[in-house]
């Protein structure tokens, strides 16, 4: 395990987050996006077989390219650097408050349709997001980089980019980015659930509600959100011009305020201490 690195990883992003103050400056998912779309360009066939070489066409590489940083950068302080770049939760928070400020910005962070969600779908947009993301963005990166270093976390973004960018059930999608959705769902599993755990609250309740949600990790973290506020989430969504029927996860009321949203995102400081303790604990024991 690797609780230094963890540690310092997170401690960079609470203070300096994606590192947009260095111009020109390349997030290293760019580059996996890239890596995806050159291969989809060249080899894309509407079958599994396809799909599943992409997966282990960008896996691997990413895999490779780690490893051999891993194997000479002995420097904790760049590995922690390059940990960091896969923890967002700096990023989230601010994407997430500009939304209070103002509520267009939401169609940054989400791709339900936006053009004609009320303040209050706006609000619960913002709060399904940032719940959600908890997961993906911060607790799963951190758990692979504290398992498994600086290989595990890149690893688990590339997992996790190819399910955003393939793993849709459309038509041209629905075989080519199985394997990408079906990887990225095992890897989620456990960060889901201890997400859900680190928000609070009565676990059995919060399962209950997440079994209604089409993803097996994604209603874990949602649906803790929404008993921890005492709202209501999900619910019917437009995406694409098309209405899907959704759960609601939660059982309090359905209205969904700009204080709603402050009060998820000032949970953040209370995450961020127990994480920081947690990691500290694990190197001082």
């Amino acid at each position: 395990m690797y609780p230094e690195l963890a540690l310092l990883s997170y401690l960079i992003d609470w203070f300096f987050g994606e590192f947009s103050f260095i111009k020109s400056y390349k997030h290293p998912v760019i580059y996996i996006g890239e890596m995806i779309k050159w291969y989809e360009k060249n080899f894309y066939q509407d079958s599994k077989k396809s799909g599943f070489f992409l997966v282990l066409f960008v896996v691997g590489i990413v895999f490779f390219i780690t490893y051999l940083i891993e194997s000479y950068v002995q420097n904790i302080l760049v590995l922690s650097i390059l940990g960091s770049m896969n923890i967002s939760h700096k990023m989230l928070k601010d994407e997430v408050l500009k939304v209070t400020y103002d509520p267009k910005n939401i169609k940054y962070l989400v791709s339900r349709d936006t053009k004609d969600l009320t303040q209050s779908d706006i609000n619960k947009a913002a709060i399904e997001t940032y719940a959600e993301n908890l997961s993906d963005g911060v607790i799963a990166p951190l758990f692979y980089l504290l398992l498994f270093g600086i290989k595990g976390a890149f690893v688990y973004k590339a997992i996790n980019t190819l399910d955003s960018m393939v793993g849709y059930k459309n038509e041209r999608y629905k075989n080519f980015g199985f394997f990408s959705a079906k990887l990225d769902d095992v890897a989620n599993f456990i960060p889901s659930r201890i997400t859900a755990i680190m928000i609070g609250g009565d676990f059995f309740k919060i399962k209950e509600f997440a079994k209604g949600h089409k993803s097996p990790n994604a209603g874990y973290p949602i649906s803790a959100m929404a008993l921890k506020l005492k709202v209501k989430l999900g619910g019917d969504t437009s995406y694409f011009g098309r209405v899907v029927k959704k759960p609601y996860f939660g059982d309090g009321r359905e209205e969904i305020t700009k204080d709603d949203v402050l009060k998820s995102l000032s949970f953040s400081l209370k995450y961020d201490i127990l994480i920081v303790g947690v990691l500290c604990f694990m190197i001082f024991i």
